[in-house]
């Protein structure tokens, strides 16, 4: 090949070169969208099994399950939950959880699950049937997942969908401002929000999260929920209530008060959406009547 033959060659194989260097970051991207789901049916269940169990403290611990492949995801939007069901002394017993995980971690999913042990709480003298068995469940042995469940979905950067039941149609919900409250285990799906705002670098949502539990040692994931406002502290804010504070809180205690709210996550508008995660009787008797003295819309809350 002479000299001028090769010159002319050359455009055309630069030009080949960069339409498959393309082609090729073009279905890289298209195969990361397009990356397996484990819950492919909201309908069916999904035997995961426990790969890892770690002891986060006496109560508290986070069980690992793996997905059917190490490039598959769990398929669960931001702001749904799943649900676990199992046999236990020969009933159906069926738990909703939300896990720590997201979308961004494959192969395996991670709930952070408080043990409730029987003949500890008066009131509930069997414990919580679920969480017992997830705590003798041995490694390698499956549960039951189904989902995803929910009348919420968070679509991204103040963007909510959401249902007033099961059977209608999602409104679109907008929202610069987001105020939380959870109490105890209700912090999961709390915290599956924050990481979700933070993690786009486009979604300027702020939020504040005031968080009920009994004591300070019951308070889950403060060790995350702390990292990300020590990021963000513009954005993200944390308080806590404690019903049996000890002598060095520096927090709240007590239950939810309409003070606690009015000091601690934003005041009454249109563009704040409240959302609430906790027993009922924090909700129903704390939460709605304390809101509604404070004036804050109806049409802007969500129970989880």
């Amino acid at each position: 090949m002479d000299k001028d033959s090769l010159q002319r060659m050359v455009p055309v194989l630069v030009g080949v070169g960069v339409v498959a260097i393309s082609a090729l970051t073009l279905k890289l991207i298209i195969n990361k969208q397009k990356k397996p789901k484990t819950l492919e049916d909201p309908n069916k269940k999904y035997p995961l099994k426990l790969i890892e169990k770690k002891v986060v403290s006496h109560d508290t611990r986070v069980f690992r399950f793996e997905l059917p492949s190490p490039d598959h995801c769990l398929g669960l939007p931001i702001g749904q939950h799943i649900y676990l069901s199992a046999k236990v002394n020969g009933s159906l017993v069926v738990r909703p959880y939300t896990p720590v995980t997201s979308d961004e971690n494959l192969g395996y999913m991670d709930l952070v699950v408080k043990i409730y042990h029987a003949n500890v709480h008066p009131k509930f003298p069997e414990g919580g049937k679920l969480t017992q068995y997830l705590e003798s469940l041995p490694i390698g042995d499956t549960i039951d997942v189904r989902g995803p469940s929910g009348l919420l979905e968070y679509t991204g950067r103040g963007t909510f969908a959401i249902k007033p039941d099961k059977k209608a149609d999602s409104k679109e919900v907008k929202a610069a401002k987001v105020s939380m409250i959870a109490g105890g285990t209700g912090i999961t799906p709390m915290l599956q929000m924050v990481r979700a705002v933070f993690r786009d670098p486009h979604d300027k949502t702020c939020l504040r999260l005031l968080f009920a539990n009994q004591t300070e040692d019951d308070i889950l994931l403060r060790k995350e929920l702390e990292e990300v406002q020590s990021e963000h502290p513009d954005r993200f804010q944390v308080w806590y209530t404690v019903d049996r504070p000890t002598g060095d809180w520096e927090y709240s205690s007590g239950f939810i008060s309409a003070e606690m709210i009015a000091d601690h996550l934003f005041p009454p508008a249109s563009d704040n959406l409240v959302l609430m995660c906790g027993p009922p009787p924090m909700i129903n008797f704390a939460c709605i009547p304390n809101l509604d003295k404070l004036g804050y819309s109806q049409s802007m809350r969500f129970s989880y």
